[in-house]
């Protein structure tokens, strides 16, 4: 079966046979070993196993590297020792040093994000993730060798975030590259749960250590985080590659080996069949013309800058939601009620957002992701509006603040409101554009783009993540809750561009979604699409023909 020519997105020819044979001659020792009842008798694949468990705790300790990292950092500032050896003169930091300390990750993340896709390309994803383990761990040793030197901490984080900038990417790559379609989404997704236990935990050993009175009160967190990249080390080394870079690398047998591991199913399975017949007819378009894709047909290939500046835009939109702004501010809104102590707060939001997202590994695959993140954007729409309202118009601070600049609050049934709100959102976006856009970003693109066009969204995403987290003081002082209208309506334009542009991807293989964008599926109707006829035959002719020649080319008989 021959793809047509408009799912390839270049002109095909006569001669392309002779091409694809000169670009991929691994192709040609290639086989299909399947009867006409070889798939029937093994019964359905085994889409949860032992393997895919471990793949997705090993591979999702990247975004628990990352959490870690992000909630001890907002516990450091706020700790006694770590204020008198890294502070304005030990006393307080000012605006733009815990905007530097806290922002420099992000600014590291973005650059690992951006080399991380030619990296991946060039040396594959396993020793990739290996890499940007080491990485992360020399960002922390750095850090935690310093005395009293804050430039010394600002040039750690800056060199840990590269390692979690190319986590970042590598993650969710390699679990769409190497899990079963069915479970595809549940498994990038757990990428962020993994974060928001990260962030929670870090919270937690924080909360124990912040009374000690040395610099052990932020070195024991410091240096627990040796442990995840680590462990993350050591687990890849029993993992595979992933199958679509070994396919592109002409490595077919340990492609087709690993995709009847990750199905729990033989190789000759027609899940298997099915799924390396559509990495072969992808590839052979790719290389139609017998040369590499230059790094920018991720915006001039087909459909290619719809689909990058979509997932530049969702990623930034997941910043824009605002759920950052609530893990900064979340503590002055809290002292209107009378719980003062910071680290009590953090834990609070810390388990609802962490406990709340295994609800949205549900939702991802038995709601759909359009439908998820449409619910989710207006839901937190709401929330911003309430929480900025009432803020703006019933809560009244006192006119004096305390030495630390701490505002106190008097209003307490406008503070309870705010914190009901506050914690309506981030159930809303645990569940819904925290884990979801993840998954969205990893399945939309071609393999040969993947890396580098997941590369610039999530680059998109530390970005917004760098400017929210250095701007939000300055921002607060000038408007204060006021600053929510305008992640309101970021929340309200993210659900309007879902509905506009983003095709539903649940339950399909990675090549059918790449149909999908390629033949300009409405995206509002693309829940019901069914892919062309000639697809489905040539589906139906792989599970039930004896493949017994080359792999050059699959003709329909």
């Amino acid at each position: 079966m021959a793809i047509p020519s408009v799912l390839r997105g270049r002109e095909s020819t006569s001669s392309d046979k002779s091409k694809d044979s000169a670009a991929a001659p691994h192709l040609a020792n290639d086989q299909f070993p399947v009867t006409a009842s070889s798939g029937q008798q093994y019964g359905k694949a085994q889409v949860v196993s032992v393997r895919t468990i471990s793949m997705l705790v090993i591979v999702s300790l990247g975004g628990l590297i990352f959490g870690f990292d992000t909630g001890q950092i907002s516990g450091f500032v706020a700790m006694p020792n770590f204020v008198k050896n890294f502070a304005n003169n030990g006393t307080k930091f000012s605006n733009v040093r815990e905007g530097t300390i806290v922002g420099l990750l992000s600014i590291g993340t973005l650059v690992g994000s951006v080399a991380a896709g030619p990296i991946a390309d060039a040396f594959g994803r396993k020793k990739s993730i290996i890499t940007w383990c080491v990485v992360f761990i020399i960002g922390v040793i750095i850090q935690i060798a310093t005395m009293t030197s804050w430039i010394q901490i600002a040039v750690g984080r800056l060199v840990a975030g590269f390692g979690v900038g190319g986590l970042s990417v590598l993650t969710p790559m390699y679990q769409s590259e190497t899990a079963p379609r069915q479970v595809r989404g549940a498994m990038i997704s757990a990428y962020q749960l993994f974060i928001t236990f990260g962030i929670f935990l870090a919270y937690c050993i924080n909360y124990g250590t912040e009374a000690i009175q040395s610099r052990a009160s932020w070195r024991i967190t410091m240096g627990i985080g040796f442990i995840f990249p680590t462990v993350m080390i050591a687990g890849i080394m029993f993992l595979p590659e992933s199958p679509r870079w070994e396919y592109r690398k002409g490595r077919i047998d340990s492609c087709r080996t690993t995709i009847a591991k990750s199905y729990g199913v033989p190789e000759d399975h027609p899940e298997v069949v099915k799924e390396l017949h559509d990495i072969k007819e992808k590839f052979d378009a790719e290389m139609v013309n017998g040369v590499k894709a230059p790094w920018y047909e991720v915006f001039t290939g087909p459909r290619m800058a719809y689909r990058t500046l979509l997932g530049i835009t969702l990623q930034a939109l997941q910043q824009l939601t605002g759920a950052n702004f609530f893990f900064y501010y979340g503590t002055s809104i809290f002292t209107s009620i009378g719980l003062s102590n910071s680290f009590v707060t953090s834990m609070i939001l810390g388990g609802i957002n962490f406990g709340s997202t295994f609800p949205g590994l549900y939702v991802v695959e038995h709601f759909g992701r359009r439908k998820a993140l449409i619910t989710g954007g207006l839901c937190m729409f709401v929330c911003f509006m309430i929480f900025a309202s009432v803020g703006s118009f019933s809560l009244q601070p006192t006119a004096t603040t305390d030495a630390a600049g701490t505002i106190t609050y008097h209003n307490k049934t406008a503070g309870t409101v705010m914190i009901v709100f506050t914690c309506l959102f981030i159930v809303s976006y645990a569940m819904t554009w925290g884990p979801i856009v993840w998954a969205l970003v990893a399945e939309i693109y071609p393999s040969q783009y993947r890396a580098r066009s997941m590369g610039f969204a999530t680059a998109s995403n530390w970005i917004w993540n760098f400017l929210i987290s250095f701007f939000t003081p300055f921002i607060v002082s000038d408007i204060n809750f006021r600053y929510g209208y305008i992640f309101a309506a970021c929340c309200f334009a993210g659900a309007v561009i879902v509905y506009l542009f983003v095709c539903e991807s649940q339950g399909r293989r990675l090549e059918e979604i790449d149909t999908m964008y390629v033949t300009k599926v409405p995206p509002w109707r693309s829940s019901k699409w069914v892919p062309p006829a000639d697809l489905l035959e040539g589906d139906k002719k792989v599970e039930g023909e004896q493949r017994d020649g080359d792999m050059e080319r699959v003709e329909k008989v």
